[in-house]
């Protein structure tokens, strides 16, 4: 490709961040800072399709243009809430005075993330949902998530349980400062539903918002997910 056709689509940079899965301030952010082959000019975004699907094949990220499909798991096979734990990690001592300060704390004690550009990419999509709407959703819990799924970002299905070093100022719904996160990261819509309506289940008991308080061991958290686990798959 001649450097007249090097940059031969353009996108709002609003649909470009969609075919990113990113949001829009890390967009500009990394277009500033050279880190995306890609141009912004006024508020388009002007790149090689080329280019961008082999940088993003290069850091384990999605790109798909707006009138392309994203590949379909019809057959995902849906986690259970220990499964998505194993898989995440069970962390303490999360250090932050701040939620996005706690987040990055959290992010990075993430052990099955991978890759930095994996880490940047959480990150940025979970502090981006915060300022949407936070997470703290009562109780001293928070539900750090994504505003849509990391499908092929190259993060796997995952769920991570944060205890915070000290309580942080979520802006929860009941006002309480948050002591504990569950990192929710998800490849599709189905998935992130099914493990948040699990997690749900378990944050309306009681008895489970009481060992949260507790700190417990990683083996009685996981434990206490595989009886809510088979609780729910005998139809409670």
């Amino acid at each position: 490709m001649d450097k007249k056709d090097h940059f031969a689509m353009e996108l709002k940079l609003n649909e470009f961040a969609r075919c990113l899965q990113m949001p829009v301030t890390t967009i500009e952010r990394w277009i500033r800072q050279g880190r995306i082959p890609a141009k912004k000019i006024g508020d388009s975004c002007v790149f090689s399709d080329t280019a961008l699907k082999k940088w993003a094949r290069t850091h384990n990220l999605s790109f798909c243009l707006p009138d392309e499909k994203q590949e379909e798991k019809p057959d995902q096979k849906m986690e259970t809430l220990s499964e998505a734990i194993d898989h995440g990690g069970i962390y303490y001592d999360i250090a932050g005075d701040t939620v996005e300060q706690v987040i990055d704390s959290a992010v990075s004690a993430m052990q099955q993330l991978g890759s930095d550009t994996a880490r940047r990419v959480l990150y940025e999509s979970l502090v981006a949902r915060e300022q949407m709407m936070s997470t703290g959703i009562g109780n001293g819990v928070a539900v750090p998530h994504p505003r849509t799924p990391l499908s092929n970002s190259g993060i796997a299905d995952q769920m991570a349980a944060c205890f915070l070093e000290k309580p942080v100022d979520f802006k929860a719904v009941d006002k309480k400062p948050v002591h504990v996160l569950f990192v929710l990261v998800a490849t599709t819509a189905r998935q992130h539903l099914h493990l948040l309506s699990r997690l749900s289940f378990c944050l309306r008991d009681n008895s489970f918002l009481a060992l949260l308080s507790q700190r417990p061991e990683p083996e009685t958290l996981r434990n206490k997910m595989a009886e809510f686990d088979q609780r729910l798959n005998n139809g409670e």
